[in-house]
């Protein structure tokens, strides 16, 4: 759609709306590009061809009165740091000797506050044929004034002059620090007020839009990059088709669309579908960020709407992307107010008016991204300002696929690599998850000094983003692993006996982010909502970690916090948002927009509230007990599957299932493996010889099975 091969659509769009207006456009959008140059309609020019230069601010009395006023500080600065006779200095004992000696005229001492200054005897001066100065000067302290003043009286008898210093100089000593911070700081403030008003008045920079105008160029994103989302870009697409190509939509009575509003969940790729529309349109693309427009002047906000969109009508046909549109168009009258200006509400008003003014023929689209569409104001989506609402939703399976194939592209893919079955094993995982993932993988294999990535790396990546980082090199105690283990089993013996729960991947004992051990499970398939009984086997899978180990160990501990907040949520969601609940029935009982709400949303009776909770108590109480009769039923399994975690640390589901089976798994333990390492080390000599682990105890776990 873009490209070399749409260039006579595109020069047929562009005679629809006047080939002259749209090359004076462009020239009056590059002169645009720079607010500190140009102003917003072109540089500044003098009546008589004699005026300032552009964006240079008029020359008068500021100048000269800032000039004047460093020229007097640095007068002011040499006649307090300067003397008026420059002598030679030295120090009291030389003066001493001199004035003993009778090579200083007596007449001719006199003392100040923090100097001592005298002539020397021109006599002397002639018979040596000296070119030295005939003044000496002797700094003193200015604390020690009557110190040294009694002691320039015993020295001379009395002979000498005592000057006072000036009652002026002290006052102008006091405030001189004052004087000089104010002019440092009139003078950057000044300095920036000027080159804010380039464009018009004082503060007229901090009106102007700070939105960046992009190209095909400067992006370098296409639909080829945006993978997984085909929907969103066949409806994106047809806003691109009707800027190049508006007389096949109009010519049956359509207009184009005023604005297009992408939704989706973080990381789905909203803001990469505008740069490839960016790279895929040739029309000038204005980009900017709904926090751009608010500052700390109030009005500002609404004064960067006004230009933003004259800027560009004048460049018409373009589009305008306003990136997280939800800071500055929440909801009005949302929240509590302290009964102030609303700076984000003045905004809001100002892109309401603005898009709402827009003729047939202006050729401007706006595209806004936000994951909030729930809290945007309803005069802001409505159509004739947000005419489509594209829904940019978490991909699929088959959109995994895609988006991992165009990442997998930049880097070196080993033969093992399966990219079907990551895309599998990442559900509800975004494009910058799966993006994430490729990039992690890449770094793990050049870092073992591998030729390219394999399969492993990939697995590795996708535990690291969604669990954290392994820790490998944690030595846990005894009683604690134990406690891992049998935690661990508790979960994968129920995740593989009920058939209504997602298949078993792999379980680990591995401490990795913030949880001492994980059960992976693997969806067959993406939901896109949940059944009951899918919910109920998912209840008392969880459940079975804090079972196993209160059954095993006879005490229970911190390790499920986890798996009770996630039993409770999901038990509140079945009996207040899902309608799961016999005795509530049919009925949503949680708040509107609970999110927004500064206090809870409470539309129901406290006899309904204490219903609430019992139903979410009784909920948990028999996934709990459905979970602890099964593993006291198959506990011989349970203990199989946590010494075979003991002894491994890692067991994939076939393998778990062989356990299940009561079949022995023919796989070296991590003792075996570090054991066979160490004898590598010792034959190999190049190699430097390890620290001889060759033996664990039971419980450890310093590497990866």
């Amino acid at each position: 759609m873009g490209g070399n091969a749409d260039t006579s659509e595109s020069g047929e769009s562009r005679n629809t709306f006047g080939r002259n207006q749209h090359q004076k456009a462009i020239h009056k959008r590059m002169t645009n590009q720079n607010p500190n140059q140009n102003g917003p309609q072109g540089p500044n020019k003098d009546p008589k061809g004699q005026g300032n230069k552009p964006g240079q601010p008029p020359s008068g009395g500021r100048g000269m009165f800032g000039l004047f006023a460093f020229l007097a500080v640095i007068v002011l600065l040499f006649m307090l740091f300067s003397t008026a006779q420059q002598g030679k200095p030295m120090d009291w004992a030389e003066f001493e000797t001199l004035y003993k000696t009778g090579k200083i005229d007596k007449d001719s001492v006199t003392i100040s506050e923090s100097t001592i200054t005298a002539k020397l005897d021109t006599r002397e001066l002639r018979e040596a044929q000296s070119d030295q100065p005939t003044t000496i000067q002797v700094k003193l302290l200015p604390a020690k004034e009557g110190f040294n003043i009694k002691k320039l009286d015993e020295l001379t008898g009395g002979n000498f002059t005592q000057k006072p210093t000036p009652g002026w100089i002290n006052g102008i000593l006091f405030f001189l620090p004052f004087i000089i911070i104010i002019l440092i700081f009139w003078f950057f403030l000044s300095r920036g007020l000027r080159s804010a008003a380039g464009g018009g008045g004082m503060l007229g920079n901090f009106g102007k839009s700070k939105h960046r105008v992009l190209s095909k160029e400067m992006t370098g994103v296409t639909f080829k990059d945006v993978a997984g989302i085909e929907e969103a870009k066949d409806e994106v697409g047809e806003i691109i088709e009707f800027l190049k190509n508006p007389k096949r939509f109009t010519k049956i009575g359509g207009r184009i669309p005023r604005g297009v509003l992408l939704v989706g969940e973080p990381g789905c790729g909203k803001t990469l579908l505008a740069k490839a529309i960016a790279g895929e349109a040739d029309v000038p693309f204005f980009s900017i960020s709904g926090s751009d427009f608010v500052e700390m002047f109030v009005g500002v906000g609404a004064s960067r709407v006004r230009d933003l969109f004259k800027q560009a009508k004048d460049t018409a046909p373009c589009i305008i992307f306003l990136d997280e549109i939800d800071a500055v168009g929440r909801r009005r009258g949302g929240g509590f107010t302290t009964g102030g200006h609303d700076e984000r509400e003045q905004t809001l008003n100002a892109i309401l008016v603005e898009m709402d003014g827009f003729a047939s023929g202006d050729g401007v689209i706006v595209i806004a991204a936000t994951n909030r569409a729930d809290v945007l104001d309803p005069a802001l989506i409505r159509p004739g300002r947000f005419d489509r609402q594209i829904v940019v939703p978490l991909p699929d399976v088959l959109g995994r696929l895609e988006i991992l194939k165009v990442h997998a592209k930049k880097v070196k893919l080993g033969p093992n690599v399966d990219l079907e079955r990551l895309a599998r094993v990442t559900p509800m995982f975004s494009g910058a998850d799966l993006a994430a993932i490729i990039n992690e993988a890449a770094i793990s294999a050049t870092l073992a000094s591998k030729d390219f990535v394999e399969q492993e790396d990939l697995e590795e990546a996708r535990d690291k983003i969604r669990f954290g980082r392994a820790k490998k090199s944690r030595v846990r105690e005894v009683e604690e692993n134990k406690l891992t283990a049998y935690h661990e089993a508790g979960h994968a013996i129920l995740q593989a006996m009920l058939k209504d729960a997602d298949p078993l991947h792999k379980v680990t004992i591995i401490p990795r982010g913030q949880f001492g051990g994980a059960t992976f499970s693997l969806p067959e398939k993406d939901r896109m909502g949940y059944s009951l009984k899918w919910i109920s086997a998912t209840l008392r899978v969880v459940c079975g970690g804090r079972i196993a180990e209160e059954i095993a160990m006879g005490d229970v501990s911190t390790g499920a916090a986890q798996d009770i907040q996630q039993v409770t949520g999901m038990a509140r969601a079945m009996v207040i948002e899902w309608g799961m609940s016999e005795k509530l029935g049919f009925v949503r009982y949680a708040g509107s927009d609970t999110k927004e709400a500064y206090l809870p949303d409470k539309d129901y009776s406290d006899e309904t509230a204490s219903l609430i909770d019992e139903e979410i108590r009784r909920i948990v109480d028999e996934a709990y007990s459905d979970a602890e009769r099964m593993l006291r039923d198959n506990w011989d399994k349970v203990e199989a599957l946590a010494n075979a975690l003991l002894k491994h640390e890692t067991l994939s589901g076939d393998e778990v299932h062989a356990i299940i089976r009561g079949e022995d798994l023919n796989k070296p333990s991590v003792a075996d493996l570090l054991r066979s390492e160490a004898d590598m080390s010792k034959k190999d000599p190049p190699s430097p010889a390890e620290d001889g682990e060759t033996d664990l105890p039971p419980g450890t776990a310093p590497t990866p099975a």
